[in-house]
């Protein structure tokens, strides 16, 4: 493993004025992510969908302050749309608007893409990241059952959302 390879993870809350960047995730950055991943879910992701997602070449960026990982979000592009498959904050930078600044540039690439939307899934009992997307122009187009794993296997239904990046049917 390369020195610099693992990033500090959340370990102090950032000054109100801080310089921040995102940067490409690569194999040589699992392990932190991976170490967040599990910080932040019950049901984290585990290293093969990171693995997946890179070999498939999915957007994955990661939020750094420094060599702090504020966050990162995997995205995935089709015809005229971006799945955001998982979107993630640091658990002691949540609430902190670090989220709102993923979703901007994410929208951002999408755009630049030539999406017409973004899709998302998020369990329905996550009341604060349905806030979140809320307030970021997602509405509430389906829900599939059964969707994620849960505890003690049980399965937890998931909201499926759309945000439209210009003119969208109103079809779901």
């Amino acid at each position: 493993m390369v020195a610099d390879s693992r990033l500090p993870v959340a370990m102090n809350a950032p000054p109100d004025r801080i310089e921040v960047r995102f940067e490409t995730l690569t194999p040589g950055r699992l392990d932190a992510v991976l170490h967040l991943e599990q910080q932040a879910y019950a049901r984290p992701w585990v290293r093969a969908n990171f693995e997946d997602s890179l070999t498939a070449g999915y957007q994955a960026q990661l939020l750094l302050a420094a060599d702090t990982l504020l966050g990162y979000f995997v995205a995935m592009k089709g015809v005229d749309e971006v799945h955001l498959l998982n979107i993630t904050v640091a658990p002691d930078y949540q609430r902190q608007g670090w989220a709102q600044v993923m979703l901007d540039a994410l929208t951002l690439w999408a755009r630049g893409q030539g999406a017409k939307q973004l899709w998302l899934e998020v369990r329905v009992g996550n009341a604060r990241a349905i806030e979140v997307y809320e307030a970021n122009g997602f509405r509430r187009v389906g829900q599939r059952k059964n969707y994620y794993p849960a505890v003690q296997g049980q399965r937890e239904d998931a909201l499926v959302m759309r945000r439209c990046l210009g003119q969208c049917s109103h079809e779901s």
